[in-house]
């Protein structure tokens, strides 16, 4: 049997820091896209700088600009130790809106006040199931609400508790990083913008990021077995689209067209819901492709068939990379595209023999275009000035949240500007592409960070009586997908030359660091809904002492 030194065990008691932090971070509004946001990281920084040892050392905090208006900005800040060689925690600070808290909106951000509401309201009615099972959760007192204390403000408060702990340990070995940012929940800019300062920040600290843990939350329905987890990867997500240019006709005259909307029609059968594609990461299984959104571009009411309509999808990858999918995607389609003309045809000559009339089906053959087609043909036809206007269009459609609204606006530009005709689909990306990345075994980093993960593993189970597990993929789409993972340049290019709008484009700096990273994080249920709550016995005290254990054997101390 393992030993451990009991008076170094319970010499630190993290619990109650952990949940103060979680409390005090709660308690800072910071819906993704408010002057909340833009206020948080000035107010971490002076919550780190009453750390004695920042108070000591003000220089070993960063402040990186991220993006908007007002400013958001990412936080660095690092406890040094001996030698170069350093562990990154990274957790995001933005949560989302709060809006569905209903006549509870003004306590999303005070747990307490907010859990006696909830047992006030969930005690006075029926419930449904989830009602009911929330209403036991509150009631056990393990469980605490609150906008962000699952997503994710507990897990950066974990963060920070180690990053204190260590700071008060004499002769420290290697260096803890923490890194806490904003918009995961929109677009990782604050992520992505983080990546790409490190190199320059490594440099001017001498440092060496060997590791890395995202610290973002996991929702498990059941005991917590599934949430206590090691995740080895995240899940990737794409948007892909198609852009469908039919050939209009007079409603009374159908067959002197080609109808859109059926050659839409049959994209979706393909895809919707479709098992088969779904993607797999060992035991797992991502969900199949669902439809986002679905729509023409009619504005009113005509007698006259739609020319073009539009179809977009949310596709989970486990392991196929953003080339393969796009390849796959093109080849559905194209099948999709070929399939609906062979029906209209079908129904053409059906209506001419109703009708006794010789009637030959259609040469309509069709086609399906990239993206990166599509804007060689506007190029060709319309040269720079056209590229312009489209840019013009970007900036003007910007103000909008939406990624489909601004994709499919400049597609649609795009189309008109290279005079396309139907039947065409126009296939491409519609919005930030999210890599799957996947820890290996295959490089000395790897490795090594596998076997101090698993010592840390096993000396929380034994210690505490409980179990923590592998997985291969976290669910949820999160700031890992940029997290010390540099993407393959052939899915680079794919990506780029078929995204419409350059601002979902992701360019990655050629000298972006590289290193193993995986999730560990707290658990709870529901988050992002009403009911968002975080399991505070493992939030707040088994966490952080899983990721102190972690930090112990990185850097191979006692």
């Amino acid at each position: 049997m393992t030993s451990f030194n009991t008076t170094e065990v319970n010499a630190w008691q993290p619990a109650e820091r952990v949940r103060q932090l979680s409390y005090q971070m709660v308690r800072w509004p910071s819906e993704t896209g408010t002057a909340g946001e833009a206020e948080f990281a000035p107010k971490l920084v002076e919550l780190l700088r009453k750390i004695p040892y920042f108070q000591a050392n003000p220089d070993d905090i960063a402040v990186i600009d991220s993006h908007g208006s007002p400013m958001t900005q990412n936080v660095v800040a690092v406890v040094r130790g001996k030698g170069r060689k350093a562990l990154a925690f990274a957790g995001h600070y933005d949560v989302v809106e709060t809006g569905n808290y209903r006549d509870l909106k003004h306590l999303a951000f005070e747990p307490d006040a907010l859990l006696e509401a909830l047992l006030a309201d969930l005690t006075s009615r029926p419930l449904a199931p989830n009602e009911a099972k929330a209403l036991s959760d509150f009631q056990s007192g393990d469980f605490i609400p609150g906008r962000g204390m699952l997503d994710m403000k507990s897990g950066v408060a974990a963060g920070i508790a180690v990053l204190e702990h260590f700071a008060t340990k004499q002769d420290r070995e290697g260096n803890l990083l923490l890194f806490v940012t904003p918009d995961e929940e929109r677009g990782s800019r604050g992520m992505r913008s983080l990546r790409d300062a490190l190199p320059a920040l490594m440099q001017r600290w001498n440092l060496d990021i060997v590791a890395g843990v995202n610290l973002d939350a996991t929702s498990d329905q059941g005991n917590g077995s599934e949430g206590r987890a090691i995740y080895r990867g995240t899940i990737g997500k794409q948007l892909p689209f198609a852009f469908v240019v039919g050939k209009p006709s007079h409603a009374g005259y159908p067959f002197e067209g080609i109808s859109a909307h059926l050659i839409a029609s049959e994209i979706m059968r393909a895809v919707e819901a479709n098992a088969d594609l779904s993607d797999t990461e060992g035991n797992e299984v991502s969900p199949p492709p669902i439809c986002l959104e679905a729509r023409d571009f009619r504005g009113g009411y005509e007698v006259t068939t739609p020319e073009r309509t539009w179809i977009a999808f949310n596709w989970l990858a486990h392991s196929r990379s953003p080339d393969a999918l796009f390849q796959h995607f093109q080849s559905i389609v194209g099948d999709a595209l070929h399939r609906a003309i062979g029906h209209f045809n079908t129904h053409a000559q059906t209506y001419a023999k109703l009708l006794g009339t010789e009637q030959s089906a259609s040469d309509h053959e069709g086609r399906v275009m990239t993206v990166a087609e599509l804007r060689a043909e506007v190029v060709r036809i319309g040269g720079d000035a056209a590229l312009k206007r489209i840019e013009e269009l970007e900036q003007k459609l910007s103000v909008h949240d939406n990624p489909l609204l601004l994709t499919r606006e400049l597609v649609d530009r795009m189309v008109v500007e290279a005079r396309i005709t139907g039947p065409t689909v126009i296939i491409g990306f519609g919005s930030l592409v999210y890599p799957h990345v996947h820890m290996g075994n295959e490089t000395a980093l790897e490795r090594e960070f596998s076997a101090a993960l698993d010592a840390a593993r096993l000396t929380i189970e034994q210690r505490f009586s409980t179990t923590i597990k592998y997985r291969d993929t976290f669910a949820g789409i999160s700031d890992m997908s940029f997290f010390g993972y540099k993407p393959d340049a052939a899915d680079s290019q794919v990506v780029s030359e078929n995204t419409p709008a350059l601002q979902f484009i992701d360019q990655v700096s050629s000298d972006a660091l590289t290193y193993p990273v995986v999730n560990i994080g707290p658990w709870g249920r529901e988050y992002h809904q009403r009911l968002e709550r975080v399991y505070a016995p493992y939030a707040f005290d088994t966490l952080p002492r899983f990721l102190n254990e972690i930090v112990k054997n990185v850097f191979k101390t006692t």
